[in-house]
């Protein structure tokens, strides 16, 4: 599988319920904005964090070189499997068309290796 290494670092922050998509979050690489009943959580680029926000900063995106069809099976166990067994975490998220995986920049060289071991191909 060829997988896109995005730029930009990411970061995960915590909203409050009641706030709307802001808009120093807007046109980035990568956004993702997520609600359910408990909390908003929004994954933006980490340059254009304001100061104050509840966030964990130093993420990195690797981008699953789609569009994949719905059909599949296996996809995100085909990269989270060889992660787990190096011992490195993974934040999954999908789009209609493809699928992204956040590594902590601290593991990335470690995750790109389990990634290439594991027969996927890695470019930036």
């Amino acid at each position: 599988m060829e997988l896109l290494l995005l730029n930009e670092p990411l970061t995960v922050c915590r909203l409050d319920m009641a706030a709307t998509p802001p808009e120093w979050a807007k046109g980035q690489e990568l956004l993702a904005l997520i609600w359910d009943v408990d909390e908003l959580t929004l994954i933006c680029a980490e340059g254009c964090l304001p100061p104050g926000q509840t966030a964990e900063r130093g993420w990195r995106a690797l981008k699953v070189t789609g569009p994949l069809d719905f059909s599949l099976v296996g996809v995100l166990a085909s990269l989270a499997t060889p992660l787990a067994q190096a011992g490195i975490p993974l934040l999954a998220l999908s789009t209609y068309s493809t699928d992204y995986i956040l590594i902590r920049e601290t593991h990335l060289e470690s995750a790109l290796e389990a990634l290439r071991l594991a027969g996927h191909q890695v470019v930036s």
